[in-house]
């Protein structure tokens, strides 16, 4: 979508606001903030589905997108993602969450996703941790607050000159360059880089910013081969900065 225009500027006004959040108390701005719902992972622990969902900021239409990775290959599983708008206010949205489920049930059932995913570590938020840039985390014991294991993940956030939304430039919008974004794994004696954007996707919007939101691994897992990063982003909106996900194998880089 092109914005032109008053609606350019109001875009540009939006995240000039929006990176001063940090220093202020004042309430968010009325972005599309999705919510983030794992759905599981496959039993032989190669696929991982999860669902971003919410209410599109301007329309006020409920969404929902259902994404499978195929962990090992670090990339969407065919068919996949499976999409879903209802463009009418009135819609509740369980309906378009339960409607985009039935959607999906051929290719969850196909890949077998039927194994829990855990969330085993988690800024919330309501946590009052603008940047989120590192997150320490563990696999889970069985005792109260037993963790096996430590490692620690970290975001960094770069300029990415040239990243474009359609045919426009993202400085068009923008008060500078998009952003692209680095991840990266220590522990277990080891430092890995996981991923680092040379291009920012189209699809991936001119992004403001990144969060690190959280990890997911199956119930009871022994160790982190099929876990993912999963990592809040942040591309403009019509009435603000908007609200996405990313998945990342923490195996990447082996």
């Amino acid at each position: 979508m092109t914005l032109k225009g008053a609606q350019a500027a109001s875009v540009r006004l939006a995240v000039s606001s929006f990176a001063l959040l940090a220093g202020t108390i004042a309430p968010a701005l009325a972005g599309d903030r999705a919510l983030f719902d794992p759905i599981g992972y496959s039993a032989d622990g190669r696929y991982f589905a999860f669902e971003e969902f919410g209410i599109q900021d301007g329309s006020g239409f409920a969404y929902s997108n259902i994404y499978v990775i195929d962990i090992p290959a670090d990339s969407w599983a065919e068919g996949t993602p499976i999409r879903l708008r209802l463009d009418d206010e009135g819609e509740p949205m369980i309906a378009v969450r339960e409607q985009n489920r039935a959607e999906a049930e051929p290719v969850l059932s196909g890949l077998e996703i039927a194994v829990p995913a855990e969330i085993i570590a988690l800024i919330g938020d309501g946590a009052f941790d603008p940047e989120a840039a590192a997150l320490d985390f563990g696999l889970p014991g069985y005792g109260p607050g037993q963790v096996r294991e430590s490692f620690t993940l970290g975001l960094e956030t770069f300029d990415m000159p040239g990243a474009r939304a359609g045919t426009e430039p993202c400085e068009t919008y923008l008060d500078g360059p998009a952003q692209g974004y680095a991840l990266t794994l220590a522990g277990d004696g080891e430092f890995r880089e996981l991923h680092r954007d040379s291009r920012l996707p189209q699809s991936r919007g001119c992004v403001v910013t990144y969060r690190l939101h959280g990890v997911v691994a199956p119930m009871n897992a022994q160790d982190l081969d099929a876990g993912l990063a999963i990592i809040s982003t942040y591309p403009f909106g019509f009435e603000g900065p908007d609200r996405r996900f990313l998945a990342v194998p923490l195996m990447n880089g082996r």
